[in-house]
């Protein structure tokens, strides 16, 4: 059964600065060994979307948003780089799977967003968001904090 993440309680309020804050937080739960999630993906599949999203803004990410979304998408950049996301957006189905993909372990996810977020420091982050267009690596960077904050807000120990 599906939960409603905007009606989750007991989600975490969480603001990262760094991507490093992102990775040590990724840390501490998978090393807590009992965390677990309030919404609808387990931890490996968090961390394993978080890594995906992280090496897709390096390297690209296949498709895009329909039509109305990409024009709406500037205009709602601003506001998400800044605020967050909001619980609930749900992927179409189809979508879902090789975002949220699942068959890793805790430990092993936690190692590919580790492994994502070192590319960083070393790569530049300039593909096309499918939303938003083009980010610059700041802009990137910002939105994978606000991601971030966002998933991992639902995994608590």
């Amino acid at each position: 059964m599906q939960v409603d993440a905007k009606q989750a309680p007991g989600r975490r309020r969480l603001r990262f600065t760094t991507l490093d804050e992102i990775v040590h937080d990724a840390e501490r739960l998978v090393a807590a060994k009992n965390a677990r999630t309030l919404g609808n993906w387990s931890l490996d599949r968090l961390l394993s979307h978080l890594a995906i999203a992280v090496d897709g803004s390096i390297d690209g990410i296949s498709g895009q948003a329909p039509g109305m979304i990409r024009l709406l998408g500037p205009l709602l950049k601003h506001w998400v780089l800044k605020r967050g996301l909001s619980p609930g957006f749900r992927l179409p189905k189809k979508l879902e799977a090789a975002a949220f993909p699942a068959g890793s372990s805790p430990d092993e996810a936690f190692r590919k967003l580790r492994s994502a977020v070192a590319r960083t420091a070393a790569e530049r982050m300039t593909a096309r968001h499918p939303v938003f267009g083009k980010l610059s690596h700041a802009e990137w960077e910002q939105f994978h904090l606000r991601h971030a904050e966002l998933h991992l807000s639902f995994a608590i120990v």
